[in-house]
């Protein structure tokens, strides 16, 4: 009786102007959209490269003025590079993933590179900040058109699906038939769902054809692995959708009142309370910016530096007032001599244990601030995902961001990839270098290390770490459903 009652719902539904409507519109929109992406991705893979060559390419000029193109053997600092604590010695620059065609996440947001400096980390410019026009309207990729799109149309699926039939007058004479309410409903919802995903899926065929056929790796396993797991996550989130239609279905006698109760729940559930989350953790968690903690750490070695230089020039004159009452005449070129090597190396000396009580004391600073930095930004973030987390869309959305490598899990791995290179380079070549401006350099200092390569996350800790969002889907079809049945088994008809 039930797969009878599926099929009678299923050709009911691909009979209707709906179904046409909606295999139109998924065929012409996820497959464009696909397509456009993927221009996108390899226009940042272009920038990538560039940046990359311009890295490679970067000229270090030796204190004679000349230039030696490349990496080299040798690495010789020049005054600026020496003295300047705001050169970038060298950056990490993220690699855009190819998977970002299906959701574009937080990779437009992150920055293009970090860069080390002895001031700390400077952060390059996002996508968003070079080109702000074409986001002014926003992004649109797979994971907005499923979390956005078809979570509207899976509600608009539904919200008739009983009041409809109640008002027509067809749903008592059905149920006078001793055909049980439990068949009834989950025929409902099983064929209307059929039907709803057919689309879906045909659409998202022919738009990864339309992918391999320009180039998409997607035969590698680690993406074809990740698609799979986004499909499916796309197919419970929908499942919500079409639980909480049915429930709204059932509650409300009227079409048209719940129609418009289905409006009003979905511009709440997907527009309004995600994002209403993280407002909400700004004003209770409020934290520094990236740039004023940059700056800060730039005032306070500046001060540092200020007062070795203003050291070092007491000390001069200090030498500067004996060798004059050494000589009891006016210095000449002799004296200049002497205050140039014995003198200076005899200053040299007793800057020596002030310059590292200067750069340790830096360090300290330096690292509380990112600390706290870090902290206030990890408590802020933490406080808005679980404030978003009330809504289905928040959990989809993060599921799917962490399975194409553009969420949070890759933001994190950027930033702390960034924080080990900047402490290796600290210890091997930051710290060998003197905070004084005059300082002369006898050692070479060696060149920096490479940085290292970002590593993702794998597929098994990626589904480690969507644990939570991936239980909260499913807690939210079962209890939806549940509530349905219930509600339907108590209704009078």
């Amino acid at each position: 009786m039930l797969m009878t009652l599926i099929q009678k719902e299923i050709m009911h539904h691909i009979l209707s102007a709906r179904f046409v409507a909606l295999l139109l519109m998924c065929v012409l929109l996820i497959p464009l959209n696909l397509h456009i992406n993927y221009h996108h991705y390899l226009q940042r893979q272009i920038d990538y490269q560039e940046q990359e060559k311009l890295k490679d390419e970067d000229t270090i000029e030796d204190e004679n003025g000349e230039e030696s193109a490349g990496p080299t053997q040798s690495f010789s600092f020049t005054a600026k590079t020496a003295t300047d604590p705001n050169f970038e010695v060298s950056k990490l620059i993220l690699k855009p993933t190819p998977l970002s065609v299906f959701a574009t996440g937080l990779e437009s947001a992150l920055p293009s590179y970090l860069g080390m400096t002895r001031n700390g980390i400077r952060r390059g410019e996002a996508a968003l900040s070079t080109a702000p026009i074409a986001f002014l309207l926003g992004h649109l990729d797979f994971v907005f058109v499923v979390s956005t799109v078809f979570s509207l149309l899976a509600l608009l699926f539904t919200f008739d699906a009983v009041a409809g039939e109640r008002e027509a007058g067809t749903l008592r004479i059905t149920l006078a038939n001793a055909l049980p309410r439990d068949i009834f409903l989950s025929s409902k919802l099983i064929g209307g769902y059929l039907v709803f995903i057919l689309p879906f899926l045909i659409s998202l065929i022919i738009g990864l054809l339309v992918l391999v056929w320009q180039g998409f790796p997607l035969a590698e396993q680690g993406i074809f692995l990740r698609i799979l797991y986004l499909i499916f996550v796309s197919l419970l989130y929908i499942a919500v959708f079409f639980a909480m239609g049915a429930v709204i279905s059932i509650y409300f006698d009227s079409s048209k009142t719940a129609l418009i109760v289905v409006f009003t729940i979905w511009v709440f559930t997907v527009l309004i309370l995600p994002r209403v989350g993280f407002l909400a953790a700004q004003i209770v968690a409020p934290t520094s910016t990236a740039e004023s903690v940059y700056k800060e750490k730039t005032a306070r070695r500046a001060e540092l530096r200020d007062s070795l230089e203003a050291e070092r020039s007491k000390m001069m004159s200090e030498v500067l007032s004996e060798v004059l009452r050494e000589s009891n005449s006016t210095p000449g070129k002799s004296m200049i001599f002497a205050l140039d090597s014995a003198h200076r190396e005899k200053v040299n000396e007793k800057m020596g244990p002030l310059e590292e009580e200067a750069r340790l004391k830096y360090r300290d600073i330096a690292t509380q601030l990112d600390k706290r930095y870090q902290q206030e930004r990890k408590h802020q973030d933490a406080i808005g995902i679980n404030f978003s987390r009330i809504t289905p869309t928040a959990s989809f959305i993060f599921l799917a961001t962490d399975a194409m490598q553009t969420g949070q899990a890759t933001k994190n791995t950027y930033f702390q990839t960034g924080t080990r290179y900047y402490e290796t380079l600290d210890a091997e070549m930051f710290s060998k270098m003197s905070e004084d401006p005059g300082a002369i350099y006898t050692e070479e200092i060696p060149p920096p290390m490479p940085p290292p390569p970002l590593i993702a996350l794998g597929l098994e800790e990626t589904l480690q770490h969507g644990t939570l969002d991936l239980l909260l889907l499913c807690f939210f079809v079962i209890v939806l459903a549940t509530v349905a049945f219930l509600k339907f088994f108590r209704t009078d008809i």
